[in-house]
């Protein structure tokens, strides 16, 4: 019995994938081809993929905001686990890697429900809102440049409607976070953002700890 979260080894994280983990084989290509990039660790993992599919179909997303799209794995998850009706907008600024989620969204079939806008995130959302999409979005995933975490949340948080859900990625920091002595502008950005998601009484908040660290920040009514 544990009354804290249990530390996870190299064989129980690979029991956990083997008895969680129901992986379609188009994402497992898209991981396979991705992890032979320089960039190969900005992509998550397939519990966490599967977590963000899970999370969307309980609440029953139909509008979905993106943030950071890299080859597309999040996002062909999420795509693979709504209907045809649902609509994915992805940030990116990337070409290159973008490129590759086009190519899997195709091959997936899902191209039709994803939208890939280029640019600059924050001035991308901020026009998305002043064109009327505020509390129109369901579900929200940020993982893009630390920096600008606090800018992306609040724009997000506008977008979202009242009962709607934001993920937002990579806020453990591989443990920088809780070490003193890394005082970095990425780290620094995200101590930011979980202080204030933490203290944020617009949403119910909870930071789980999967892949490396995700918050879940519900918007309440």
């Amino acid at each position: 019995m544990a009354n804290r979260s249990i530390q996870i080894t190299e064989p129980l994280y690979d029991y956990m994938i083997a008895n969680s983990v129901r992986e379609p084989k188009i994402l497992a290509e898209l991981r396979a081809e991705t992890s032979k990039l320089p960039l190969a660790m900005m992509q998550i993992g397939p519990e966490q993929g599967q977590f963000m599919a899970l999370l969307v179909r309980l609440i029953g997303a139909k509008n979905i905001v993106e943030v950071g799209t890299f080859t597309g794995y999040s996002s062909l998850a999420m795509a693979l686990a709504l209907g045809k009706d649902a609509h994915i907008t992805c940030f990116d600024i990337s070409e290159e890697f973008t490129a590759i989620a086009r190519k899997y969204w195709a091959k997936a079939g899902v191209a039709d429900r994803m939208e890939l806008k280029l640019g600059p995130a924050a001035e991308l959302l901020q026009a998305m809102l002043d064109k009327g999409a505020k509390g129109k979005i369901d579900f929200a995933f940020i993982d893009a440049d630390k920096t600008n975490y606090e800018t992306y949340y609040e724009l997000v948080l506008q977008m979202l409607r009242p009962g709607g859900l934001i993920a937002i990625d990579n806020v453990l920091w591989g443990g920088d976070v809780a070490n003193p002595k890394k005082n970095d502008e990425d780290t620094e950005a995200i101590r930011r953002l979980n202080k204030k998601v933490h203290a944020d009484e617009r949403v119910d908040v909870s930071l789980v700890p999967i892949g490396d660290g995700l918050t879940l920040a519900r918007k309440r009514p």
